[in-house]
């Protein structure tokens, strides 16, 4: 008797389920579009402007001016660096050159040339900058110039004033390192 009653609501169950599926899947009848008729200017939606509000202070508006020629510059700086950089140098023919930038003594020979027809040498100022120089060449911030260059050493010759307007005449010679 279970096993009847089952069948019934299965079979029940089943011909519910069918008959919605059927009726679900009717044809619809499908829209056609419509024809168009031509227009003769295609018509622009308007876009509304949104108004600017100024916020210039108008003359009518009366209130207290604050004069900000006595009040502190919040953007300048509190320390104010009083040390310049030295100014570039120039040689006699007023080109900048960096080898008058340093003093004579900063500069190290890296190596010199003897027995051609003009014996030259190079030099190296502190950032690494190597120069070949030879003798009457322009060297140092004093006016120096190179007098002799021997194998072992090079003489530049510095005349100039100093604060007190004293003229000061110096020979500086500059050594070749010796190989270790």
């Amino acid at each position: 008797m279970k096993k009847k009653a089952i069948r019934t609501h299965v079979l029940v169950f089943l011909l519910i389920f069918g008959s919605l599926c059927f009726t679900g899947c009717e044809k619809k009848k499908e829209i056609q579009p419509q024809k168009q008729t031509k227009s003769k200017q295609p018509v622009k939606p308007t876009v509304p402007v949104q108004k600017q509000v100024s916020t210039a202070i108008s003359p009518s508006v009366t209130g207290t001016l604050i004069d900000f020629a006595n009040q502190k510059d919040p953007f300048r700086p509190i320390v104010v660096a009083s040390k310049k950089a030295p100014a570039a140098k120039k040689n006699r023919f007023g080109q900048v050159i960096p080898i008058l930038n340093y003093e004579v003594p900063q500069f190290k020979i890296s190596g010199i040339i003897i027995g051609m027809k003009e014996s030259t040498a190079m030099v190296v100022d502190p950032s690494g900058k190597p120069y070949v120089v030879k003798v009457g060449t322009e060297i140092g911030r004093n006016n120096g110039r190179i007098t002799k260059i021997a194998p072992n050493y090079i003489e530049v010759f510095e005349q100039y004033r100093d604060e007190n307007g004293k003229l000061i005449k110096k020979t500086i010679r500059l050594t070749l390192p010796k190989k270790e």
